[in-house]
């Protein structure tokens, strides 16, 4: 039986949640002109000081579990990139004492584990760059897994209500722990009480709505189309960026969300689902491969034994699952 999770819960809230403070400090100085050009330069600071400031925190506290995270200081090395590592400085020195460049990078690379542990934390800096960009959807997610499975899992979604659209509160950190449900507090309230959330009760797919990318970069639209026609689906979808979408599940806003796959061979990263994946589920909804097998995070970085993500409310996922089967199949008989 697995001890007691409380502090390590804890101590994921307070990184993530700090780490969200950093990407809205960065996210704000974002002009029109840097979004037109497509300018990574926001991005790139904000991804390492974020990464930077989970390890941190983590490595603190939990000095000898492995963190596999999406980013590494090399690029802060390399010559001519000082002016990235100084602004990652001046971020972070705005919620930590004095951070020191070397100390700064170690932090980062305290994110560079690649092999499988009995006991590991995954972290998304930043999942959904270009929403970030757009100053609209993106999440923080950090997971810890367990002899295989999540059994914490964390998002933070600077930039997603926590009730509806109009109610102007910004910013939402989600967490589950397994065998414990799935839960919503506002970003910038620590001290408020959690919110359970839950999927949503649609039991006819016709009925349902479908959360996917804005884009089509990660996921084909074109396959998510024919699956909402298959399933008699008549709303438009629900588009945002990030794991944010699995949030939007969790709390049952929609009811679907497909990453499919778009081109053969590929194969998910760990930390672009950890975080969102536990907390569906333990929010009442299923979780699988288009071959609806449960997600394996037993391979180091990837999904290596999976093939794309079903996400769905759980009442919905075999009618989906189907549909999706038999849209990849066509393709690939094409």
């Amino acid at each position: 039986m697995l001890q007691t999770l409380d502090r390590e819960l804890s101590v994921a809230l307070e990184a993530v949640r700090q780490a969200c403070v950093v990407c809205r400090n960065v996210q704000a100085q974002i002009t029109p002109e840097v979004a037109v050009k497509k300018d990574r330069s926001p991005v790139t600071v904000a991804d390492f000081a974020s990464q930077a400031i989970v390890c941190r925190v983590l490595g603190d506290a939990f000095a000898s579990d492995p963190i596999i995270a999406e980013e590494d200081s090399a690029f802060l090395r390399m010559a001519g990139n000082e002016p990235f590592l100084d602004s990652v400085q001046r971020e972070l020195a705005a919620i930590t004492p004095s951070p020191s460049k070397e100390g700064i990078l170690s932090w980062i690379d305290r994110g560079g584990a690649s092999e499988f542990s009995q006991r590991f934390w995954t972290l998304d800096p930043i999942d959904g760059t270009k929403g970030f960009v757009r100053k609209e959807q993106y999440a923080v997610s950090l997971a810890l897994v367990i002899d295989g499975q999540i059994q914490i899992g964390v998002l933070g979604c600077p930039n997603l209500p926590m009730a509806d659209a109009w109610d102007g509160r910004q910013g939402a950190l989600f967490s589950a722990v397994r065998g414990s449900g799935a839960q919503m507090r506002p970003l910038d309230d620590p001290a408020a009480a959690a919110q359970a959330v839950r999927v949503s009760s649609t039991a006819r797919a016709s009925a349902a709505r479908m959360c996917e990318s804005v884009e089509s970069g990660h996921s084909s639209h074109s396959d998510s189309q024919q699956i909402s026609q298959m399933l008699g689906m008549t709303g438009e979808p629900v588009r945002l960026d990030s794991q944010a979408k699995y949030a939007v599940v969790a709390r049952g806003e929609a009811d679907i969300y497909l990453r499919l796959p778009t081109r053969k061979g590929y194969r998910e990263k760990i930390w672009d689902h950890a975080g969102g994946v536990l907390i569906v589920e333990e929010a009442g909804g299923v979780v699988t491969d288009v071959h609806g097998r449960p997600l394996e995070f037993t391979h180091g970085g990837e999904l290596a034994a999976n093939e794309g993500v079903v996400v769905t409310n759980g009442r919905l996922h075999e009618p989906v699952l189907e549909a999706v089967q038999r849209v990849l199949a066509g393709g690939q008989q094409a």
